[in-house]
Formats: structure tokens, C-alpha cells, sequence
């Protein structure tokens, strides 16, 4: 992760220090088995073909439970641009929509990141959707064709949906969570 690291954001580190977004991702299957063993392959993206695999700091299941698969002090390959300051969360799936409407995982995601909001001090304007890494203030790559690479999971308008949720439960339970400011995409020139 650190030679990944030198290349794509000039840090020579494998450290993830300071995280400053949350990445929501769906794994494109229906179990955690099948995303663990994706994640343990280490295999080189099919589209990038480079090394570190790919990996998420959490897997969420689709009946709830939540797994932690690295640590948050380890940068993690699950956001081109991102890596160097984003915390990955998977969810076991195949759309937006199947988390959204699934109520025992959607309401462990929103916990876990409000959990992880709360210790980064995160906003919900950086709680984004892969489809949004683009867009992103925090947005870094300095391998030109890799720069304008993302994936269609949590689109906007998703994301949006989940935002909202996330905003409503902090409310709730009068959690400090930063402004519910709307979300400024950033033009990403791609």
C-alpha cells in the first residue's frame, strides 16, 4: 500500500492518518463470503491492473452485522483518489436501492457512520457515494489515467436519500455531527 500510495498521491506511507470522508460502496454480490474472498485474492483491479487489491475497512451484511476487515489506521484500495484520507464501508449487495430498503443493514450503516463521523469529526457533506469520489474536495490523483476513474454505486441522488437519514438520526439522538450543509460537488474536469 505504500509504493500504491508514492504513486497515486505522493505519501510514502501505508498509514491512513486523519480520514477526513466516508466512502458508502455495494459489493456487487450476495455474500459476505463471496466479498471476503474478493478481498483475500488480492488480485489486481480487472479495469487498473495494478496492486494492492481491493479492499474496504468494513463489510456490512446484508442481515446487519457489521465486519471490520482492516484497521483504521491502514489505508485501504476502495476509492481511486480517496485512499489516503477516506474510510471504506461495503455493503453486501447488488444496487443503491437493495441497501436502502433493507432495514437491519441500513440502519447498522448509518450507526457505523455516525460512530465513524462522530470519532473523525467527518460532516455529512464528506459521507459520499463511490459515484461521487469525483466530486470529492479531497479528490487526488496524480497518475493521469487513473484520475478520472469511478464505479456507479451510491449515486447522487442515493446518496442524497442517505444523507438525509444520516442527519435525522444524529438529530434524533442530538448527536454533534457538523453542519447538514448541502452537498457542493466539486467539478472534477473529466
Amino acid at each position: 500500500m505504500a509504493a500504491y500510495a508514492e504513486r497515486h498521491y505522493g505519501i510514502d506511507s501505508w498509514r491512513l492518518v486523519d480520514p477526513r470522508v466516508i466512502v458508502e460502496h455495494y459489493t456487487a454480490n450476495e455474500s459476505f463470503s463471496a466479498t471476503w474472498n474478493t478481498f483475500a485474492a488480492n488480485t489486481p483491479d480487472p479495469a487498473l491492473g495494478e496492486l494492492p487489491g481491493d479492499c474496504a475497512h468494513f463489510v456490512i451484511d446484508a442481515d446487519g452485522t457489521i465486519y471490520q476487515l482492516v484497521s483504521l489506521g491502514t489505508m485501504c484500495r476502495h476509492t481511486v483518489g480517496l485512499n489516503y484520507t477516506a474510510i471504506g464501508i461495503e455493503h453486501v449487495g447488488t444496487s443503491d436501492q437493495q441497501i436502502l430498503s433493507d432495514p437491519r443493514q441500513l440502519h447498522a450503516s448509518l450507526w457505523l457512520t455516525l460512530w465513524l463521523m462522530q470519532r473523525y469529526h467527518i460532516t455529512p457533506a464528506n459521507v459520499i457515494g463511490h459515484n461521487e469520489s469525483l466530486t470529492s474536495p479531497y479528490h487526488r490523483e496524480l497518475d493521469a489515467a487513473w484520475r478520472c476513474q469511478t464505479h456507479e454505486d451510491w449515486d447522487h441522488t442515493d446518496m442524497q436519500i442517505y444523507r438525509a437519514d444520516l442527519v435525522r438520526l444524529a438529530r434524533h439522538y442530538r448527536l454533534a455531527i457538523g453542519p447538514p450543509a448541502p452537498v457542493r460537488p466539486v467539478p472534477a474536469g473529466c
